[in-house]
């Protein structure tokens, strides 16, 4: 049994670590992943800040900081999904498939694998705000807020993994995923206050699972939560385990 359980988390490791390597030998992948979020971060954070802080709201750097690294990784995480088609294309998913292990664990690896690179741009692009001048209320929940971008990575590479299980263009991937991703994004209050929204619009932000990944990265960095951490952090791992599972079947299904 242990020699078992061994060998199911060597098969894990060994695409989680195929995930990494690829990420970390691509210098060219990890400055480009960083543009969007520090053109945000910079225009956004020094152009509206003197507007923010008149209306009395207070330092805008620091409010718009947790909102672009849960850009930067939602949008990291959902377009890992797209290796699956190009791997699909190029025949590796074929030898993966046919090896003796379950398709479930092959599914977890990669997630993990994307997750675990959608977590290091998270923290790149959070050491790039300190550098900007964004402040930490509290130091010691940095390493607790690691731990919340790892469950949003985990949850948005499963959704990619499961559209790109259905889908075998490219194009298509990027057109479905880009009109998923942006409402995502915007609606999910990284942006802009979300108290005193109109009903309609507050609505929205309460069923977009990335508002309470964004609220709990605020509330851990600079203590100001809209739904309280504890319903963030419930929320947050319920969604991650019904995406993995509604990943893996949908990678199950999987044609190659």
């Amino acid at each position: 049994m242990a020699a078992l359980n061994f060998w199911l988390m060597k098969i894990i490791y060994i695409l989680w670590l195929r995930q990494v390597k690829r990420f970390l030998r691509s210098k060219s992948r990890i400055v480009g992943a960083l543009g969007q979020p520090l053109l945000f971060l910079l225009a956004f954070g020094y152009g509206f800040g003197p507007i923010f802080q008149r209306a009395g709201q207070g330092n805008y750097l620091e409010f718009l900081a947790p909102g672009i690294i849960a850009m930067t990784i939602i949008f990291t995480s959902i377009f890992n999904g797209m290796e699956v088609i190009w791997d699909r294309q190029f025949g590796f998913l074929k030898e993966t498939l046919v090896a003796p292990v379950s398709r479930f664990q092959i599914m977890f690896g990669r997630t993990l694998g994307g997750a675990t690179v959608a977590t290091l741009q998270g923290i790149i692009v959070l050491a790039i705000s300190l550098i900007a001048g964004f402040r930490p209320v509290n130091w010691w929940m940095v390493p607790w807020s690691v731990v919340i971008m790892l469950v949003i990575a985990l949850l948005f590479t499963a959704l990619g993994t499961a559209l790109a299980s259905q889908l075998a263009d490219m194009q298509g991937f990027q057109l479905i995923t880009n009109f998923l991703v942006m409402p995502l994004f915007f609606l999910s209050g990284a942006m802009f206050p979300i108290e005193g929204l109109p009903k309609a619009l507050a609505t929205i932000v309460k069923f977009d699972p990335l508002s309470y990944g964004v609220d709990a990265l605020r509330g851990m960095l600079i203590n100001v939560t809209h739904f309280g951490l504890h319903v963030d952090a419930i929320v947050l791992v319920v969604i991650t385990i019904a995406f993995l599972a509604i990943g893996s079947y949908s990678f199950s299904k999987i044609q190659v």
